[in-house]
């Protein structure tokens, strides 16, 4: 942590300078027995390859509107970092006719259409894996992000006062989501560097993304993403409790 952070760019780079081997994101899918587990080195390196997408083949740039259909996913939380390194405006759930790019997952492909824009489909797959057959009309983000580089330089620098994220109709600027998140901290149960909370909640939230990103990022702690924990059941979320060092869990 850095008291000089803006963004939640800022965050990320503050948190790979102090501690590039620890465990950022780890990621379960309770419908697919899938785990992943990021550190923030492979979290950061993620981001960049995914900001240098989106700003040069998808000639993002700062104030443009990236409406992100996408689920809580450890993809998408890479997809919210990558918008914050370019300055765009990450609009979850947002209305793809009034988007520049929009983000689809492989539900929401019907929607994500009416983007006029440029288009990227994530197929959701375990291990980041990509579609059969790239969805008609878009770049499989599993096949575009590989190649792009690993570090990431904006054309134009961010401004942490401009509009950063849209989330349940309330925008924020990348500083507003830092201090909301520094300032929610404690009543997460984010007691500062180390603390571990696990979060089956919802990013079409403010309170879902704080729990599963932004809280975590702000603390120097990290999250346990959970996506369909409904599909848990109480004996096994215990014993993942436990056997991730789970401090809090919201859900």
């Amino acid at each position: 942590m850095n008291a000089t952070d803006r963004t939640p760019a800022d965050l990320l780079r503050s948190a790979l300078a102090a501690d590039p081997g620890r465990p950022l994101v780890t990621f379960y899918d309770d419908a697919t027995g899938e785990r992943v587990e990021l550190s923030v080195a492979t979290f950061a390196n993620w981001v960049a390859k995914t900001a240098n997408l989106l700003q040069g083949d998808l000639s993002a740039a700062p104030g443009d509107r990236v409406a992100l259909l996408l689920p809580a996913h450890w993809q998408t939380a890479v997809w919210l970092l990558a918008c914050a390194s370019v300055g765009a405006i990450a609009d979850v759930g947002g209305d793809p006719a009034v988007a520049d790019v929009v983000v689809s997952g492989p539900d929401t492909l019907s929607a994500a259409r009416a983007c006029r824009g440029e288009r990227v489909a994530l197929a959701l797959r375990p291990l980041g894996g990509r579609f059969p057959q790239a969805p008609d009309g878009f770049a499989d983000y599993a096949v575009e992000v590989p190649s792009q580089g690993d570090r990431f330089v904006p054309f134009a620098p961010v401004d942490p006062e401009e509009a950063g994220l849209i989330v349940a109709g309330r925008e924020f600027s990348g500083a507003e989501v830092v201090e909301r998140a520094r300032a929610e901290a404690a009543g997460l149960g984010l007691t500062g560097p180390g603390s571990r909370i696990l979060s089956g909640l919802s990013y079409d939230t403010w309170e879902g993304l704080n729990a599963g990103l932004y809280g975590p990022l702000a603390t120097g702690g990290s999250v346990v993403l959970c996506r369909h924990l409904a599909q848990l059941g109480e004996e096994a979320l215990a014993k993942r409790v436990e056997s991730e060092r789970v401090s809090v869990v919201r859900r």
